[in-house]
């Protein structure tokens, strides 16, 4: 079977998979590739990875198409993701209306679970938010860091801690089962991303990635992109 394929941040994950068999009808192609951490996603198409479609951060799809590995007139925006934390099911959920809140939160969990602090988008926000609250050494050792977002969920998920929580993507989140959004970070921790998509200039199939690029960011699916985890 003839396939799309993508690399894409975790964030989109959720959104590709929702839209796998409308894309299918209309084009008769399925979607293949990668997801996970953005910084990851951009270096292997820099060394080459076949991709025909990108699903990023706003300003690293800008640089990928500085760098001639994007067609700029391609590029359109999917949706704003918060980053957000998660708890397990079973657990209550906690309220962080403040950053003293949050040093609160997190100073209690006895389990931290978020995304490469390196290379993806909301593990850079947690190391950047731990430095800002002052408690980065405090709670180094909690730290459960994974390779991506989803990963990092599936685990808090399985988590036998007592106190666990999570930090990533609200989009990750709500596509994890086993753990619920527990509500964004506070004013001056908060962080909102833009995910874009655009067609890499080596696609194979730049026309069935520009069809996939107008189900992603088209009208009609806007209210799927709200149920993922989207805000427009």
């Amino acid at each position: 079977m003839t396939t799309v394929n993508i690399l894409s941040g975790g964030a989109a994950q959720g959104l590709v998979r929702g839209l796998a068999e409308a894309f299918k009808a209309q084009t008769g192609f399925d979607i293949d590739g990668e997801f996970g951490a953005v910084g990851v996603m951009a270096d292997k198409l820099r060394a080459g990875t076949p991709a025909d479609l990108l699903i990023l951060t706003q300003a690293l799809l800008a640089k990928l198409a500085a760098e001639k590995l994007v067609t700029p007139s391609s590029i359109a925006d999917v949706g704003r993701v918060e980053t957000a934390l998660a708890v397990r099911n079973r657990d209550p959920k906690v309220t962080v209306r403040t950053e003293a809140d949050l040093r609160e939160v997190l100073r209690s969990a006895d389990a931290i679970y978020v995304p490469d602090t390196k290379a993806s988008t909301a593990g850079q926000h947690v190391a950047k938010v731990l430095d800002q609250l002052g408690i980065a050494y405090e709670v180094a050792s909690r730290l459960k860091i994974f390779p991506n977002g989803a990963t990092a969920m599936r685990e808090l998920a399985s988590s036998t801690a007592t106190r666990p929580i999570g930090c990533t993507q609200a989009t990750e989140i709500i596509a994890t089962d086993g753990i619920a959004l527990s509500g964004p970070l506070p004013p001056g921790s908060e962080l909102t991303t833009m995910y874009t998509a655009g067609i890499a200039t080596k696609a194979t199939y730049p026309k069935e990635a520009a069809a996939l690029i107008a189900l992603l960011s088209g009208a009609d699916h806007r209210e799927l992109r709200r149920r993922i985890g989207f805000a427009g």
